[in-house]
């Protein structure tokens, strides 16, 4: 089980919905009546269908680039040919250097990563309609909450430098772009029902409305019902999600957009076994699927509900001569618990450090112990906006921006009432209905509430020194302020951490003819500790973890040097990459009082280098073949200090890294039939610092066949498709979900035998199958 919650909830600072309002004013007041773009009049030919796809979308799975850094991305004509429920992490499996470690077939659950050249989702920056999705205290991002794959145009997957007006921190491995469609100029419609195996099923349908009177608006909104068993063990996931977009268009490329993002799920958690526990359960390593008195393993009390909304308000002005502003301001709140179940008694308990002298009531105690629902609540509220102003003089095009955000997290993990049944009193954890001291106070093992501020300031410069070589320079300071308040009786009432960091960057761009680029980069990026780090834990009524502003934020310096060939058949790239560490902060999974949250390790100095490489071959209409593959040596640069000694660990492999990767996949479109599949291998993945364990390398493979009915019916949309997910059912372990120093005792350098963990991972998901039928309104 993991902890995550990004959910946001609350009412937003005023001047957030002030800047949405703002721009969805400009959306409004800026849109001269009948306003009619190009883009327009190329829509406005077909009232049918919502996005074109008869055949293979040109860009293939390489789209043709000209930045100066290595980046990926797959259009809207291979994501609608994949099972509707895939996650956006699922989605980027086949491109270069991403590994992702799914426990759930249909992408519903928590339970998956996503590593991009072995670094961790918490060290990816992704956007959503240029807005952050990242968990603002532990920098997470949880792809099961994003938005409906039919309402997708386009992902990008940065693997290395992102942005410079990114609003994102933690960006060392690289960026995830989500753009939704826009709204069809002409009125439409989309509905999918899909059945699949484990009793899945989902409805999905999309309304656009084409141009609003006289205001030249138009507008998409959609609605989605999605219900699967698990596939392994007792349960079921439900999701519920509305994705809508609001966009104005007028004069020379000015634009205004709103978009919004609501989820409404309930998840399960899957268990993730040790070594020893796989190698004697496999994949009946389960919860259990019936309730006995006393049990806290049963699958109800494991159940992750969370509604969070995310709202977007994009704005591009082309202000005349060469200038123009894009501002985006977004919000998000949301609300969520990740419980678990555990055993409480009416007396011995404390709160912090303060013994309770009084018993506490528990519903449903036997010899003054209870089974109850560990509740561990997210409730987050986030608002911000980035600004950033474009001047082109001459060679020059200077871009000067500042990003403001501010965030909330209460974090709370209380306790709530099992019934005779093993059904939660209540699901959500909400603190009204928590179990309460004698004297009224909430019982709670973590208790605490953090506002984050970040302030950013970037200036950049693109020269075009010749038609074919272009330079980029630029920097960005960024300021991230941590203040927070610790509830618990103890000695720690408030907290406070605040960072600095200056992080200059440097890119070329060579142009060697019409068909290949050259281009090199060099970027810094920083991270603060999460903050977990900051607050003290207690159990027992004693301190057992301090909490610290010491730990160093992390840094890195990275450096690219590729090759780009786009040709009309064929495409491809191979870029070289190099990044170095220090004070590397590692994503792990600690056991909290029971529960099991997202932490960060200080792992020291890191250095890794590798080649990245992607072929795209198109040698007919509506046929693509792509290969994508990585080599990766990343190796720990110094010995890990674990208490008063040091662990051997410089010169080993770094955790979940994997040294080779290979995807390879292809597409077939004729306007009547349509296909897919999908092949990727992932090496080995260490889980400790000393490589004392791993788990082996594995492959998966996913198929799809379809058909375009259109011909034979009416002409309105109507396809058929199968989806075939890990057709090879491989009984793997996918990945790491909690990484440990040394898996067996290790004499340290200074002779202490330093005891050793066990670390636990994701087990590979089970093969599906889903059918769905689409069709046109």
């Amino acid at each position: 089980m993991i902890l995550r919650f990004d959910l946001m909830t609350g009412r937003p600072p005023r001047v957030a919905c002030s800047a949405l309002a703002v721009a969805l004013a400009a959306v409004v007041a800026f849109t001269p009546a009948g306003a009619q773009t190009q883009a327009d009049s190329r829509d406005g030919a077909d009232p049918v269908d919502i996005r074109v796809v008869g055949l293979l979308d040109p860009e293939g799975l390489l789209p043709d680039q000209t930045v100066p850094k290595s980046e990926s991305a797959i259009a809207a004509a291979f994501i609608t040919k994949q099972a509707p429920t895939l996650n956006a992490f699922q989605l980027v499996n086949l491109l270069p250097g991403a590994t992702v470690a799914s426990s759930d077939p249909y992408g519903l659950s928590t339970s998956s990563s996503l590593t991009l050249r072995g670094l961790g989702q918490d060290e990816i920056g992704v956007t959503m309609e240029g807005a952050p999705q990242n968990d603002i205290g532990y920098y997470y991002a949880y792809p099961s909450q994003f938005a409906d794959t039919e309402n997708l145009q386009r992902i990008a997957l940065a693997q290395g430098a992102v942005d410079i007006a990114s609003p994102t921190l933690g960006g060392a491995g690289g960026s995830l772009s989500l753009w939704l469609d826009d709204p069809s100029a002409a009125p439409r419609g989309l509905v999918d029902l899909s059945i699949g195996s484990y009793a899945a099923r989902r409805g999905f349908v999309r309304l656009d409305s084409g141009r609003i009177g006289q205001t030249g608006l138009r507008a998409f909104v959609s609605y989605s019902n999605t219900r699967a068993n698990n596939w392994r063990g007792a349960g079921h996931d439900t999701r519920q999600h509305v994705d809508a977009k609001l966009l104005g268009e007028w004069g020379n490329g000015n634009r205004a957009s709103l978009a919004l993002s609501f989820n409404d799920a309930n998840s399960s958690t899957y268990r993730s076994p040790t070594l020893a526990e796989w190698r004697a359960q496999g994949r009946d390593f389960n919860f259990d699927a019936r309730y006995s008195a006393g049990n806290t393993n049963y699958w109800r009390l494991y159940r992750a509900p969370f509604r969070n909304l995310y709202a977007s308000a994009p704005v591009h002005l082309a202000l005349g001569a060469g200038v123009t502003l894009d501002s985006t301001s977004y919000l998000q709140f949301g609300y969520g618990n990740s419980p678990y179940g555990t055993q409480l008694g009416t007396t011995g308990n404390f709160l912090g450090i303060e013994p309770l002298a009084d018993p506490i009531a528990l519903p449903g105690a036997v010899d003054g112990v209870a089974t109850v629902l560990g509740n561990y609540t997210g409730d987050q509220r986030r608002v911000g906006t980035v600004n950033t102003l474009t001047i082109e003089r001459g060679i020059h095009r200077l871009t000067a921006g500042l990003w403001f955000d501010h965030g909330i997290d209460r974090v709370v993990q209380s306790y709530t009432a099992v019934g005779a049944d093993g059904a939660p009193a209540d699901r959500w954890g909400y603190r009204a209905k928590a179990i309460r001291t004698a004297d009224g106070r909430l019982l709670a093992y973590e208790n605490q509430r953090t506002v984050t501020v970040t302030k950013a300031a970037f200036l950049a410069d693109h020269v075009t020194l010749t038609p074919r070589l272009a330079v980029d320079i630029g920097f960005k300071g960024v300021n991230v302020l941590r203040s927070g308040r610790n509830y618990l009786p103890g000695p720690q009432d408030s907290v406070r951490l605040d960072s600095f960091a200056a992080l200059p960057r440097a890119a070329v761009h060579y142009e060697i003819d019409d068909r290949q680029q050259l281009f090199a980069n060099i970027t810094t990026n920083f991270r603060t500790p999460n903050e977990f780090t900051l607050y003290d834990s207690y159990a027992g009524g004693a301190l057992v973890s301090a909490g610290t502003t010491a730990l160093k934020n992390e840094y890195a310096v990275s450096q690219e040097l590729g090759y780009r060939y786009i040709g009309t058949a064929l495409s491809a790239s191979v870029t070289g990459f190099h990044y170095d560490f220090r004070n590397r902060q590692l994503a792990t999974v600690i056991n909290s009082g029971g529960a099991l949250v997202n932490s960060t390790l200080n792992a020291g100095g890191q250095s890794s280098y590798g080649i990245d490489a992607e072929i795209d071959y198109r040698p007919a209409r509506g046929v693509s073949v792509y290969v994508s593959g990585e080599y990766l040596r990343a190796r720990i640069s110094d010995d890990l200090p674990v208490g008063d000694d040091y662990l051997p660990t410089r010169g080993r492999h770094a955790v979940s890294s994997p040294t080779v990767q290979v995807g390879g996949g292809g597409t077939y479109d004729d306007g009547r039939f349509f296909g897919s599949v999908a092949v990727k291998y992932v090496g080995r993945q260490y889980a400790t610092f000393v490589n004392d364990e791993s788990i082996k390398g594995y492959a998966t493979l996913d198929l799809s066949v379809g058909v375009h009915l259109a011909s034979m019916l009416d002409g309105k949309r109507t396809d058929l498709r199968l989806n075939a997910i890990n057709v090879t059912d491989p009984r793997v372990l996918a990945g790491v979900q909690s990484v440990s120093t040394n898996a067996r005792d290790v004499i340290g350098r200074g002779g202490t035998l330093i005891a050793g963990s066990a670390p636990t991972y994701y087990v590979g998901s089970g093969a599906a199958v889903m059918a769905t039928i689409s069709r046109g309104l």
